[in-house]
């Protein structure tokens, strides 16, 4: 017998809808990347005008850092449903996901190398790869082990970068710009060819997405692990009984995590308060805004609402690889070249309006077919057999 994808009558709308959610909040936190050189800038004094002040301070506190949490988490979720139903039907999970993993890190490079450089699915399938392992770990050690391996390190740089700002309060430049690469930025992005893009794009790959990705062991690997760790006691599924404990968690976890998220604006951008907000007050959002949604989940309006992002969410990798196809023909010389040329509140509003053309596009794509493109083509490598387009729900599905 061999491993299968999950039925469609298997599936956990909330999961999906957590998904959706989670990759509108993505998309207008990469779009500050999409349209301007963020990257060599100090937001806190870059942005001069109110209008830009304000969302950016929104961005900031509400959304930068707290959505790429939940989804890693919701990545881990899955890891483990589909280790337990190996177990369960007595199969071999460590192939298929193995599998699986390596075809999710081949749509990653190319993202990174051809699209943008900001991909996070190599990432993931790093992480995954050495989850393989991990996720054998019983549940009553699993989330207290993925505290402790996220909790250490942050705390420890955390720490350092505290006690250094108290030396030396000096040695973080505030108001710094790298204008070389912000010209450099501009050159490729602004101005360039296709050829003088890959190659920028490529720099700025090795540089940070592929440190970031060897990094990902203290930081998206053990948000993962808390996401196994989670389907381990089934929260989602019975989200419904523990409404009472996700209450109190959400309530705490929300105000924590504006109070952490908000301190670089209450207290100044200093760099201990810049890891606090980023390496835990984004995770901490997120865990607030996980359980929101899973309490509004209960109410039959919300559901209804909230249905067609589940639909995004049952399209996941189609719709984040979209996502930076749009933003970057939107933005980059080889398409319509308003790369440094839109504020805040327009980008802010194409990122919007662009995933509620998807939200309609993946209603309408899924009336036909039982999942995305880019989903089917990752499930047909991952079992190795024909999947059927349209939904039936007595077949596999994801």
């Amino acid at each position: 017998m061999k491993l299968t994808p999950t039925t469609l009558g298997n599936r956990i709308e909330a999961l999906d809808a957590l998904r959706g959610f989670a990759l509108l909040g993505i998309f207008i936190a990469n779009m500050l990347l999409f349209h301007s050189p963020y990257l060599y800038l100090d937001p806190y004094t870059w942005f001069s005008t109110p209008g830009d002040m304000a969302i950016f301070k929104w961005i900031d506190i509400f959304v930068e850092a707290s959505f790429y949490p939940i989804f890693a988490i919701l990545f881990g979720y899955g890891l483990n449903m589909q280790y337990e139903k190996s177990i369960a039907n007595k199969m071999s999970f460590a192939p298929v996901m193995a599998r699986r993993m390596g075809i999710l890190l081949g749509f990653g490079l190319l993202h990174a190398l051809f699209i943008w450089m900001g991909d996070i699915l190599f990432t993931y399938a790093l992480m995954g790869f050495m989850m393989i392992a991990f996720i054998r770990i019983p549940k009553k050690w699993m989330l207290p082990i993925a505290a402790f391996v996220y909790i250490v390190p942050s705390g420890i740089i955390y720490g350092f970068t505290y006690y250094l700002n108290k030396l030396s309060p000096d040695f973080m430049m505030e108001g710094y710009a790298d204008i070389h690469q912000i010209e450099r930025s501009l050159e490729a992005y602004a101005h360039g060819s296709y050829a003088e893009i890959f190659s920028f794009r490529f720099f700025e790959w090795l540089l940070y997405g592929l440190t970031g990705s060897l990094m990902g062991i203290f930081v998206v690997l053990p948000l993962i692990m808390i996401g196994a760790g989670l389907s381990k006691w089934k929260v989602i599924e019975r989200s419904g009984e523990l409404k009472v404990s996700i209450a109190v968690v959400t309530v705490v976890a929300l105000a924590a995590g504006i109070w952490m998220k908000a301190t670089p604006h209450t207290g100044g951008p200093s760099p201990d308060a810049l890891i606090l907000q980023a390496q835990f007050g984004g995770p901490v959002l997120a865990i607030g805004y996980i359980g929101l949604l899973l309490l509004l989940f209960q109410l039959p309006f919300f559901r209804t609402i909230f249905r067609p992002i589940s639909k995004v969410g049952r399209m996941s990798l189609t719709t984040y690889i979209t996502q930076s196809i749009v933003g970057t023909l939107i933005f980059y010389a080889y398409g319509f070249g308003m790369y440094g040329k839109v504020d805040l509140a327009t980008g802010l509003g194409i990122a919007v309006g662009v995933f509620a053309i998807q939200v309609i596009f993946a209603e309408l794509w899924l009336l036909k077919f039982r999942m995305g493109p880019l989903e089917w083509l990752w499930r047909k490598g991952t079992y190795g057999r024909k999947l059927p387009d349209k939904e039936e729900k007595d077949r596999p599905l994801s």
